[in-house]
């Protein structure tokens, strides 16, 4: 089956793609394109997902480079490949033939590039990174490299929406305590529930990390199970696990 990738303009001409679940080996609650080798799926059929993802990216196998993803703030730069050994959430490179990647299944999926200093980069970046500075990092991370951050354009791929992203008082607090303004990023829901906009937070967070142009794809994870894993439908559906979709970037 063809895979489904979701390109963005802002990135054009750099080769890139936020890969939808759909044209992968696994079954079950993985069916599709499961690129998680920390999920319970079977591990040989991730690496044919993960194959396909690299021949996509027109790559070779060991040059889809990711981290071990722990929603920190901590962002490396990297000039050969690896897989998911070191610790972080966020990538930068300046070396051709690397398309770095990184894992959501709601978290946000960033990519970036700057087209001129061809300096690119990737970060996964839910409530806690965002929160602590996995975004800033990663443009901190490209601008060493020597990319310009006027220069930088960045897009969210597909990531949960507001309307699926109930929260409670005590998460909204610690936002809060960061930033007041942080307060119109939350909706008043049933009761003392409320509903985050997580994607309008990281492209708050992008503009005040000076980024030169910042987009959201606007497609919402636990909207559409046919496209999209998500974990908070799995559990909801109380499913045993759930797969990770991939987003990737490469000069």
């Amino acid at each position: 089956m063809t895979l489904d990738i979701i390109t963005a303009p802002t990135l054009a001409p750099i080769r890139h793609g936020f890969f939808s679940r759909i044209g992968g080996a696994s079954s079950g609650v993985f069916a599709g394109l499961n690129c998680g080798a920390g999920s319970s799926d079977q591990s040989d059929i991730v690496a044919i997902n993960r194959n396909r993802v690299a021949a996509a990216m027109e790559v070779a196998s060991e040059g889809l480079t990711g981290v071990h993803q722990v929603h920190s703030a901590d962002v490396v730069a990297v000039d050969a490949p690896f897989i998911e050994k070191r610790k972080a959430d966020g990538l930068v490179t300046a070396t051709p033939g690397l398309a770095l990647s990184v894992l959501t299944a709601d978290c946000q999926p960033i990519l970036f590039a700057d087209h001129t200093a061809g300096v690119i980069g990737a970060c996964h970046a839910g409530w806690q990174g965002a929160l602590s500075g996995v975004i800033d990092n990663t443009v901190a991370g490209m601008e060493a490299l020597g990319a310009k951050r006027a220069d930088i354009a960045a897009v969210i791929g597909p990531t949960i929406s507001q309307r699926a992203y109930e929260v409670g008082p005590e998460f909204r607090d610690r936002f809060l305590a960061q930033d007041a303004g942080s307060a119109r990023f939350f909706v008043q829901g049933q009761g003392d529930r409320l509903h985050f906009d997580l994607p309008a937070y990281g492209l708050h967070r992008l503009a005040r990390a000076g980024v030169g142009q910042a987009d959201w794809t606007r497609h919402c994870t636990y909207s559409d199970p046919t496209r999209f894993f998500s974990y908070r439908r799995s559990v909801h559906a109380k499913d045993p696990d759930y797969g990770r979709l991939i987003a990737a970037i490469t000069l």
